[in-house]
């Protein structure tokens, strides 16, 4: 493969994993619920500060994943594996068009609805940067085996989190538009992604603790 062809293929597949795990579309019914009574300058302002909370949050996972890996003593085909299964279960919760409590409990959403000020709990975390985007940030990263694609991963989640303040920004539209049918819909689509993408994550785990059953596959 080209060196152009494998910068493109990696973006790629980069953000639509992070993109289908992060699923700010899956938000856009819980903003309109949670920010009800607030106005639209309110609610622009909250949809901003929400999303350049959770690229903080994603990147400063992305940036630190190895160390925080060598500090607990956590090696990546365990977090793979790790990770692939809690994305299986959030895809899981996807297709079944329910809100996935790996994102957030009823209760967070409910603590959230009597919230003044939403941005930060539960909108950007865990609603955006919850323990599956992080998982899925940092095993993009600590796949990359070239100190460039460690960019392909940060550009993914800014342009992640740029994208759901726009759908943020419009959640009210988004919400009157498609309606509750067809935000399952997506869901159900965008969850069967997830579901392979974790799929591939377990696999990379299992081949990458396990190199013999790999190559005796292979």
């Amino acid at each position: 493969m080209s060196p152009v062809r494998e910068v493109v293929s990696f973006s790629l597949v980069t953000f639509t994993g992070i993109f289908t795990v992060v699923d700010p579309l899956s938000a856009v019914p819980l903003f309109v619920a949670m920010t009800r009574r607030d106005g639209p300058e309110a609610r622009r302002d909250m949809a901003r500060r929400a999303s350049v909370a959770a690229a903080l949050i994603l990147s400063a996972f992305a940036l630190a994943g190895g160390l925080l890996f060598k500090f607990f003593g956590v090696t990546l085909p365990a977090f793979k594996m790790a990770g692939g299964l809690l994305l299986l279960l959030m895809a899981i919760d996807m297709l079944r068009a329910q809100t996935s409590r790996v994102r957030s409990s009823p209760e967070e959403a409910a603590e959230g609805a009597e919230r003044e000020d939403v941005a930060i709990f539960p909108l950007a975390t865990p609603l955006l940067a919850g323990p599956g985007s992080i998982a899925t940030t940092m095993v993009f990263m600590g796949r990359s085996t070239a100190w460039w694609q460690a960019i392909p991963v940060v550009g993914a989640v800014l342009l992640t989190c740029f994208l759901a303040y726009w759908l943020l920004r419009g959640a009210t539209l988004i919400d009157r538009l498609l309606g509750k049918t067809g935000m399952n819909v997506l869901n159900r689509v965008m969850g069967l992604i997830l579901a392979a993408i974790a799929v591939q994550f377990m696999f990379d785990g299992i081949a990458g603790a396990f190199p013999g059953i790999a190559g005796h596959g292979a």
